[in-house]
């Protein structure tokens, strides 16, 4: 983590966004001007983030964000990036929850304007966790925090989850089933195999991937539950906030119709991803953070549903993040920035970590 480098997250120059932005916003508010844009130092590498503000009398807001699909020129992460899904879910949690979403404002599908489909929202201020270097190491504001405002925190953080699948009507979110038979958790599986037969295609496969896959059949959960809105990448680097309440819930690219453990599971082992690598460089991480047992003790307590299967859900969250954890060291080898090792396996950075969930010796 110390030495490896930065992955690259984009062709695009941030100026020439904000000029051709400034000909776009002209089109919805004549002779409005487009100020200080710019790209998040932590900016993803799927969907990219432009922050800019808006010089209009009559902009609906000033301090604003756009979303815009990852340029097809970096070496994507996912094969495709469907805006106008992600503009729908963040109006439909708005419009049916308490959530702090960010407020919409335009979304436009045609790609001629930024060379891609995109969304503009209003600008959540405050602070995230960060990625890099992980919250989990010395020397950012959560790792200093005391653990009563870390406990504050993960309370506030399951607390989304909770209110998001109580609150928000099922039968709404139907729309983001994949196609297919079978199950919403079936066809939620059945969509991330054929994600990883994408990202190996050409190239050398994963044993340990396929492994976790087996591994996920033995331990197929007998009753899948009811299927929810889940926020899909469920984690509190895509929370903003004022102090240690959230005050914006981001990047909704993966949500999805699911059981709620998908959420759940992902939420446990994003954590662990980060407690892991940082035990690895021999600091001590935040051990007490973001405990599995905790994070379902609190969600049972907040809706009255008791998290089941959770070695399933845990394994198939670190499963899915090795799938892109293995997309990502490809689109660093197309770049020249790493070298591809004999043993695929050694790409995923937390291979070690799901060889023993495979093995089920993890836990």
């Amino acid at each position: 983590m110390a030495t490896a480098p930065r992955p690259r997250t984009s062709t695009r120059e941030p100026g020439e966004l904000g000029r051709r932005l400034e000909t776009w916003l002209g089109r919805h508010l004549p002779g409005a001007e487009v100020t200080g844009a710019t790209v998040p130092a932590s900016n993803g590498m799927s969907s990219e983030t432009l922050l800019f503000d808006i010089e209009h009398p009559d902009a609906p807001v000033r301090a604003c964000a756009l979303r815009l699909a990852a340029d097809p020129a970096a070496y994507t992460v996912f094969p495709s990036y469907d805006m106008p899904r992600q503009h729908r879910v963040m109006s439909l949690v708005a419009a049916h929850t308490d959530l702090p979403v960010p407020r919409t404002l335009w979304l436009e599908e045609d790609p001629a304007p930024l060379g891609a489909p995109f969304f503009v929202m209003a600008r959540a201020e405050g602070r995230v966790p960060p990625d890099v270097m992980p919250y989990t190491y010395e020397g950012n504001w959560l790792h200093a925090a005391t653990d009563a405002e870390r406990a504050g925190l993960q309370e506030a953080t399951v607390s989304l989850l909770a209110r998001l699948h109580d609150g928000f009507p099922a039968k709404e979110a139907a729309f983001l089933l994949p196609p297919g038979d079978g199950s919403p958790l079936r066809r939620h599986v059945e969509g991330q195999r054929a994600y990883y037969a994408w990202v190996v295609d050409g190239l050398a496969r994963s044993p340990l991937l396929e492994r976790a896959f087996d591994r996920l059949e033995e331990l197929w959960p007998a009753d899948e539950g009811e299927p929810v809105l889940n926020w899909g990448d469920a984690r509190i680097g895509n929370v903003v906030y004022d102090g240690f309440t959230p005050v914006a819930v981001l990047d909704w690219e993966m949500a999805a119709y699911a059981p709620r453990e998908v959420d759940l599971g992902w939420t446990v082992y994003l954590h662990r991803f980060f407690q892991d690598l940082t035990l690895g460089f021999g600091q001590s991480g935040l051990p007490d953070f973001l405990r599995r047992d905790d994070i379902e003790r609190s969600y049972a307590a907040l809706t009255g549903h008791t998290p089941r299967d959770m070695e399933f859900h845990t394994l198939y969250a670190a499963l899915r993040h090795g799938i892109v954890m293995l997309r990502i060291a490809y689109r660093q080898a197309h770049f020249g920035e790493v070298e591809v090792p004999a043993d695929p396996d050694g790409l995923i950075l937390h291979h070690d970590s799901l060889a023993a969930m495979v093995q089920g010796t993890y836990w």
